[in-house]
């Protein structure tokens, strides 16, 4: 076999090993869940200075990534209502996995800190949605 011939067949074979990784890379990226929630909050200063703080701390270690805090408890940016009325006060996380979420919901700390400060100055509707492949 002539060199021209090996090093195309060489070439053409990296080439299809090239391939395969790459399309085995895009099959192993799964999307992101989305965790929404809306918060009517009922004590803003107490909600901000006793949940907030130690809540978003327990979401950051557990996984979770915010990407929009809008509403009420003086750390949030404006929520637009365009069909009913606007949340008191919208969340919006972006997690790897479902998994990674109900981790977080079912850490103690958390869970206690829900019960015993949360809910006293709030009340919660949450949801999680998959994201779309890319």
């Amino acid at each position: 076999m002539s060199s021209y011939y090996k090093s195309a067949l060489v070439l053409l074979a990296g080439v299809a090993l090239g391939a395969l990784a790459v399309q085995g890379l895009h099959a192993q990226a799964k999307p992101p869940v989305y965790f929404v929630a809306e918060i009517d909050v009922t004590n803003p200063d107490a909600y901000a200075k006793e949940y907030v703080p130690k809540a978003q701390a327990i979401i950051k270690d557990a996984g979770g990534r915010f990407l929009a805090i809008g509403g009420t408890a003086a750390t949030g940016g404006k929520v637009t209502a365009f069909d009913g009325d606007a949340p008191k006060r919208v969340i919006v996380q972006v997690w790897d996995s479902m998994d990674k979420i109900q981790a977080w919901r079912a850490n103690p700390e958390y869970v206690e800190l829900r019960k015993n400060v949360g809910e006293k100055y709030a009340k919660f509707r949450s949801f999680a949605v998959d994201g779309v492949p890319q």
